[in-house]
C-alpha cells in the first residue's frame, strides 16, 4: 500500500502535467482529460501559429504554456496530498473510493 502511494505521488509531481498519475490510480477518465487538455492545448496553439503565418504564435503559445503549468501545479498538489495522507486514508480515498480529484 505505502509503495504504491509513493509512486503515485511521486508520479503526480514529476509528470502530473500528463495525468500519469491517474492512469496508474485506475481513474483513466480524468488521466485522459488531462492529458487531451496539454496535447490538446498544445496542437491548438500550433495550429492557429500555422494559419496565422507564425504571428498567433506570440499569443497562443504563452496560453499554452501557462496551461501546462496549471496542469502541472494540479499534479504537484496532488502528489503533495497523496504522500501526506496515511496508508488507510490513501486506501479509503484514492484506491476503494476512486476519487477523481484533490
Amino acid at each position: 500500500m505505502a509503495q504504491k502511494r509513493l509512486i503515485a505521488g511521486l508520479l503526480a509531481i514529476f509528470l502530473g502535467s500528463l495525468g500519469v498519475h491517474k492512469f496508474y490510480l485506475g481513474l483513466n477518465t480524468q488521466g485522459i482529460l488531462i492529458l487531451g487538455a496539454n496535447i490538446g492545448v498544445w496542437v491548438v496553439a500550433l495550429l492557429i501559429g500555422l494559419v496565422t503565418l507564425g504571428l498567433g504564435l506570440l499569443v497562443t503559445l504563452p496560453l499554452a504554456g501557462l496551461v501546462s503549468s496549471a496542469l502541472g501545479l494540479l499534479g504537484l498538489i496532488e502528489g503533495v496530498l497523496y504522500l501526506a495522507k496515511s496508508d488507510a486514508d490513501f486506501q479509503r480515498d484514492y484506491l476503494a473510493g476512486k476519487k477523481p480529484w484533490l
